[in-house]
């Protein structure tokens, strides 16, 4: 008998097949989506990292200067001046590359890296499916 309802087995194949094709794709732009905001956050906290690495390299270059003209300074007697620049100079440059690492990182860490709203989304589509299992 039929009502109008009945489908052949290719037919619901064909529609399982295609619903799929469309899950996937759906979750796949999604993932691609979140992934894109989170390249954007990272090109935004990248210069500000790249500048905190850097001034910390030249406190580290100037602070190595610093320890030479002590040990010069403590082997032959000359004036300290030179010595106080390069350790004002050295602590500054520490100072400023350290705060522009941790605003950088705290940027990179506020907005996380992995694809949370695609995770949770997967998550509840498991529990979903897990649910229409059971009812079958």
């Amino acid at each position: 008998m039929n009502n109008g309802y009945t489908k052949t087995v290719p037919e619901v194949l064909a529609e399982l097949r295609d619903e799929l094709k469309e899950f996937a794709n759906t979750r796949l732009a999604m993932l691609r989506s979140e992934l894109s905001d989170k390249v954007a956050s990272f090109k935004m906290a990248a210069p500000v990292l790249l500048t905190g690495v850097l001034l910390l390299g030249t406190a580290w270059l100037l602070l190595t200067g610093f320890l030479v003209v002590i040990i010069a300074a403590a082997l032959a007697p000359n004036s300290w001046n030179y010595t106080v620049s390069f350790l004002v100079v050295g602590v500054l440059y520490a100072i400023l590359g350290g705060v522009a690492v941790l605003l950088g990182w705290r940027q990179l860490r506020e907005k996380g890296v992995k694809p949370e709203r695609t995770i949770r989304v997967l998550q509840e589509d498991r529990v979903w499916l897990q649910k229409e299992g059971k009812a079958l």
